[in-house]
């Protein structure tokens, strides 16, 4: 199908809602350049993650039909964010099952396979590595976990950020290990949880970058303040941000 032909919804999430507004912005200038005519429906709130990874898999049963009922309709939904994109394709169903309404069991299985992460949409949807940013910094990336290990988006953020006009991309050392936010687990095991993002922290300085980019503004939150505190003088963006880029006066 064509991009211009397409209905798709951006699925803000609400972290970046609350706290990073600029990366939903930049996901939006992102697939306008590139021909989507992406809509954002006003409707939609949380994908339920802390509610099922908590055990309050009840509670998380409107959330879930707030969800299915904002993005009815849409042949695609793409999430700047790899944990969220995850919840919806391999919670949701957990959800609707325990909710006993078979009505929200059918509608979770037709939208949650049409949720992608944003890498997953430019690449396996729209078939485009290159799209057309220009960022001339040196760069390292932090590969998300639920991005790796549950969407098994494996390569796509570097093949993207290797396409990337100006963009220098480094290697991050133990770059698979986890950063040690995992949602409430950074509230439940906080020194766990600080010293796995030291870990990856000092991993990234190792590497020289100017800039740290992940799928996830949850996990450049943990390893950003950290970098802060340090004073190592690394900016922290998402990728969209990143591919949103282009030359001055472009």
């Amino acid at each position: 199908m064509e991009p211009s032909v397409m209905k798709v919804a951006v699925f803000v999430t609400c972290l970046n809602d609350t706290m990073f507004p600029g990366t939903g912005t930049a996901v939006v200038r992102l697939l306008r350049r590139l021909g989507v005519d992406v809509e954002f429906p006003a409707a939609q709130t949380c994908c339920g993650q802390m509610h099922v990874n908590t055990g309050y898999v009840a509670e998380a049963v409107p959330i879930v039909r707030t969800f299915v009922e904002a993005f009815a309709g849409y042949d695609a939904v793409v999430a700047p964010s790899g944990s969220c994109a995850a919840s919806v394709r391999h919670q949701h169903r957990l959800v609707a099952r325990r909710s006993g309404d078979p009505r929200l069991a059918r509608e979770v299985a037709t939208i949650s396979p049409r949720v992608y992460e944003l890498s997953e949409f430019l690449i396996d949807v729209l078939g485009v590595v290159d799209v057309g940013a220009y960022f001339p910094h040196r760069v390292t990336l932090h590969p998300t976990c639920h991005s790796r290990r549950m969407l098994g988006v494996g390569d796509k953020p570097e093949q993207l950020l290797r396409a990337v006009r100006g963009l220098t991309l480094v290697d991050l050392p133990e770059a698979h290990e986890c950063c040690g936010f995992g949602g409430t687990f950074a509230l439940k095991n906080p020194d766990v949880s600080v010293a796995m993002g030291s870990d990856k922290a000092r991993h990234v300085r190792e590497t020289g970058a100017e800039v740290l980019v992940a799928g996830d503004n949850s996990c450049l939150m943990h390893i950003g303040g950290l970098l802060t505190r340090e004073r190592a003088g690394i900016r922290a963006m998402h990728l969209a941000e990143v591919l949103a880029s282009t030359e001055p006066g472009a």
